[in-house]
């Protein structure tokens, strides 16, 4: 599946370089708009597409495309290639469908992802998507233990490896992408959803102040 890109600047998923980028043509029949600008370029995309992909941050596909009772959807669709921090993006695209999605631009859009060689999961249109909703909580319960002195921050790491089998403990992941990028985004998320479980931890906190 041919497709063009739009780029707005500042993409998370496919930064300067990517393999991606290079596989873009001029007239795709699926445009796919990056950066943090994307929501505000799709009005400027006038010729019919099989799929428009617009990249996301938190936010939901409906902050762009609106709502209307529960019957929205087209051939517009969010996506979010996962990336934790500062950490090179994983090969996870998070696609994002509405009630009344296309199918054949839901379709198209995965075709897209998956020849790149990239990992594609769908999910309704909520902010945070998959991982950030499983995983933020997660970090910030590691670290609220790490302030309540259940144990070092090696021996959780250790804990987590051994235990599980995790291939990098919680304070490790969050030491080397970066507390304050990890801040930015479960506060959005807890101010979205209301849930204490993404209120930023003491420690992610701090090191945004510090950033």
């Amino acid at each position: 599946m041919d497709y063009s890109i739009i780029d707005t600047g500042g993409s998370r998923s496919f930064p300067a370089g990517d393999a991606f980028l290079n596989g873009s043509s001029k007239a795709g029949n699926v445009v796919v708009v990056l950066g943090t600008g994307a929501g505000k370029a799709l009005s400027t995309i006038k010729d019919r597409k099989a799929a428009i992909l617009l990249e996301l941050g938190t936010e939901c596909l409906g902050v762009h495309t609106g709502e209307s009772r529960g019957n929205e959807g087209s051939n517009v669709l969010g996506f979010a290639r996962f990336r934790l921090g500062e950490a090179p993006p994983s090969n996870l695209v998070e696609l994002v469908k509405q009630p009344n999605t296309d199918a054949a631009a839901l379709a198209a859009a995965r075709e897209v992802f998956e020849s790149a060689g990239l990992g594609v999961a769908v999910c309704n249109d909520f902010p945070g998507r998959i991982v950030d909703r499983l995983l933020r909580p997660y970090l910030n319960a590691a670290l609220r233990r790490l302030d309540e002195g259940l144990a070092t921050a090696d021996d959780m790491d250790t804990t987590l490896r051994l235990g599980l089998g995790y291939p990098e403990g919680p304070i490790a992941l969050l030491e080397r992408t970066g507390l304050a990028a990890h801040f930015d985004v479960t506060q959005a998320l807890y101010e979205a959803l209301g849930d204490p479980a993404y209120a930023a931890a003491r420690r992610a906190r701090v090191a945004k102040m510090r950033s």
